[in-house]
């Protein structure tokens, strides 16, 4: 948007309105906030997934298969799932190596959740169903928003290596 305007002298200048108006330092674009929020939730989500992983690597194997009917292997083998999601959640965008390595993570958490669900409804206790379901839907959203290029940030100088808009 360049307008031009009159200026005293009668000299006619190209001004650039949006580099001219003075916005509040604390406003923020949509894109910040909502990358504040996938942050937010993706280390809540570490959180809960590393310390559920750990469980199920730490406890006895006859201690995890005292209240369900899966085998102690595969109770393992969620642990060790869990325990490398809550890593995939925090480390390739802190380090910003292969970010989008995080919307996989995240989406193979979705999976277990889904898991943890159906199961969960196919037990007696109904009551705790939404533990596992609204863990699966931050964990969608996490991978939704982390697979969307708008929300992924690239240092600056950085390009991807497969381009595939045309040429002009």
């Amino acid at each position: 948007m360049k307008f031009r305007l009159k200026m005293e002298d009668d000299n006619l200048q190209n001004v650039d309105l949006r580099k001219s108006v003075a916005y509040p330092a604390n406003r923020r674009s949509k894109a910040a906030n909502l990358n504040t929020l996938l942050w937010t939730i993706q280390g809540l989500l570490a959180a809960l997934f590393a310390f559920a992983g750990g469980m199920k690597l730490m406890l006895p194997i006859a201690e995890l298969t005292q209240q369900t009917q899966l085998s102690g292997a595969f109770i393992r083998f969620i642990g060790v799932a869990e325990a490398l999601g809550a890593i995939g959640l925090i480390l390739p965008g802190l380090l910003q190596i292969r970010p989008r390595l995080t919307a996989f993570a995240a989406a193979g958490l979705v999976t277990i959740m889904a898991g943890a669900t159906v199961l969960t409804l196919a037990g007696e206790d109904l009551r705790i169903v939404s533990l596992p379901l609204v863990t699966g839907l931050l964990s969608a959203f996490v991978a939704y928003g982390r697979w969307r290029p708008a929300v992924r940030r690239r240092p600056a100088g950085m390009r991807s290596t497969l381009n595939l808009s045309r040429a002009e």
